[in-house]
């Protein structure tokens, strides 16, 4: 993903940074400095590739950069990226640089912690309809890199080299008026490699509808989805049981279950501690809405002198996991 122009022209920069550099080129002031961002807490490190690629654009040839890499566990005030160059040349990005590896960070730990909860069942990211468009496929590629094994828009699925997983909403269903009519007319019409798993909650009870449109698609099915409505008690750990027992008994014990709608940590924890027999979980805002993980930047050199805040160390952090980066 390329850069932008906003970005690039510091449109999205605080506009501090905008008169520091304004000032520093009046008093004729550039020295090379260290910069070092840590984050303030531990999490799994996501938009790292994105940051080299900004700091690509922008830094002189002679610049130096260390960094840990791409979906790395990181902890509490450790040092993930260092940067030692002339301050103009990245002070307008220190804003951008934050941003990027703080909200995708967020994204990524949030969907490990859920993965490692829901393990060895797998997880579908659903989360890309409560964020803006224009940073979906981040948060999709980011809840990948976190652990899901794929998630709903061909844009996150593409950044993570994945195909996007997902089949028909309750909207087709209720056009259609009848569940079974909307998904016979997906097995007609969707490529054979697109697996056939049918919304089960939209008309009539889940596990009648489940083994209706089993029945009728026979070893085509791939699965069923439950998304039942709070209005309508959610997904229960009784109901998969239900549901699962009730496709065996019709002969269709191949039919996998997944489950979806406010599925969060609790949640995917209730279902494993029930042993519901889950075979999938599609997780939306618990992993879209989950906090970023704030990062700092501090200069701790400037033209080799060492120099921090108060309550900081002054001089480089030392990190035996950080890799000098290759510029190409």
């Amino acid at each position: 993903m390329t850069i932008s122009d906003a970005i690039l022209r510091g449109d999205t920069a605080d506009i501090y940074f905008h008169n520091t550099r304004n000032i520093l080129q009046h008093e004729g002031l550039d020295p090379v400095v260290a910069m070092e961002i840590f984050p303030n807490h531990s999490g799994i490190l996501f938009g790292m590739n994105q940051a080299l690629e900004l700091l690509h654009a922008v830094l002189p040839p002679d610049a130096e950069v260390w960094s840990l890499e791409e979906g790395a566990a990181m902890e509490a005030k450790e040092v993930v990226l260092r940067i030692r160059a002339r301050y103009s040349s990245f002070g307008l990005y220190e804003t951008a640089l934050l941003g990027m590896l703080a909200h995708q960070s967020g994204w990524a730990t949030a969907a490990r912690r859920i993965a490692e909860a829901a393990a060895p069942i797998p997880v579908i990211s659903f989360g890309a309809r409560h964020v803006h468009p224009d940073v979906a496929a981040r948060l999709e590629y980011a809840a990948i890199v976190g652990g899901c094994i794929s998630c709903a828009t061909p844009a996150g699925a593409s950044l993570a080299g994945k195909r996007s997983a997902g089949t028909i909403p309750h909207a087709m269903i209720l056009i259609f008026g009848d569940t079974l009519r909307a998904v016979q007319a997906f097995d007609k019409w969707m490529p054979p490699d697109v697996n056939r798993v049918a919304l089960v909650d939209t008309f009539r009870d889940e596990a009648e509808e489940a083994v209706r449109v089993a029945q009728a698609l026979g070893d085509r099915l791939w699965g069923v989805r439950l998304d039942t409505p709070t209005e309508r008690g959610r997904v229960t750990p009784e109901l998969v049981k239900e549901v699962r027992a009730r496709l065996d008994l019709a002969g269709c014990p191949h039919v996998k279950i997944v489950v979806s709608g406010g599925v969060d940590l609790e949640r995917v924890r209730l279902f494993r501690a029930a042993g519901a027999p889950v075979d999938s979980f599609g997780v939306g805002s618990a992993i879209s809405a989950a906090p970023p993980i704030d990062f700092t930047a501090d200069l701790k050199e400037v033209d080799g002198k060492p120099i921090a805040k108060r309550g900081r160390i002054p001089g480089v952090t030392n990190n035996p996991r950080l890799r000098q980066w290759a510029r190409n």
